[in-house]
């Protein structure tokens, strides 16, 4: 039973701890995605105007592609974990003594004698089968299957959050210093999405930071430029 409980909360906490980097990749993303569309776009000399309507059009298209994307992929994910609890359930039903076996040789493999897994077997199932098969097989949980639409609008959040770093500096500086104010909102942006996916992963966080970081300038830079180049030639 102790097993049982130890994989559930397992499971919880891998849970808990996609949804976190998600949330911080979702942010990282719209962070660098709108700043270097506005970058771009600035970098072309395009007026004010201009930049506030990419940039706004970007931060939109970019949120719902987010959300779209991730709620696909999230149905999946729970139409196959929906399938896995019918099956056990269908399984338990049809051939409880066949199930009864399983369940004993799966916690043989964890280490426990043929008596001892029988027993916890037995109990288990006694207290609840389902529940005992899924996370001895599939380290599920029949109450904690994926919910595609909280996903979807957690990914529309998070990059909506990260894409208005940019937007905001970029809408709010003078036109002298926007592009400046850009880079330094976007610096410190980047520093505290890296030293998220860190603490989320448990990776070292000056080099989850600089990884960071120096994508997301890279990634601004060659916008910019692509941006001068093509608005002096267009021009």
């Amino acid at each position: 039973m102790t097993d049982t409980v130890h994989s559930s909360d397992n499971t919880n906490s891998n849970q808990t701890l996609n949804k976190l980097r998600a949330a911080v990749l979702g942010a990282n993303d719209g962070v660098v995605s709108i700043s270097s569309i506005l970058m771009g776009v600035a970098g072309a000399n395009a007026s004010h105007g201009a930049i506030v309507t990419a940039g706004l059009a970007a931060l939109v298209a970019g949120a719902l592609s987010m959300a779209v994307g991730e709620y696909v992929s999230v149905s999946s994910q729970s139409d196959a974990e929906k399938a896995y609890i019918d099956k056990e359930k269908r399984e338990l039903r049809e051939n409880p003594a066949a199930e009864l076996e399983e369940l004993t040789a799966g916690y043989e493999a964890k280490g426990l004698s043929r008596k001892t897994a029988h027993l916890v077997a037995k109990e288990l199932t006694a207290i609840d089968p389902v529940k005992a098969h899924l996370a001895m097989e599939f380290q599920l949980d029949e109450e904690d299957v994926v919910n595609p639409m909280h996903a979807a609008v957690a990914s529309f959040i998070s990059f909506t959050a990260g894409g208005l770093i940019p937007f905001l500096a970029m809408l709010l500086a003078p036109t002298s210093k926007r592009i400046p104010a850009t880079i330094i909102a976007v610096f410190l942006a980047l520093l505290l999405t890296g030293y998220g996916s860190a603490r989320v992963g448990g990776a070292s966080h000056g080099r989850a930071m600089a990884r960071v970081v120096l994508g997301g300038l890279i990634a601004m830079a060659i916008t910019y430029y692509i941006g001068q180049f093509f608005g002096t030639k267009i021009a």
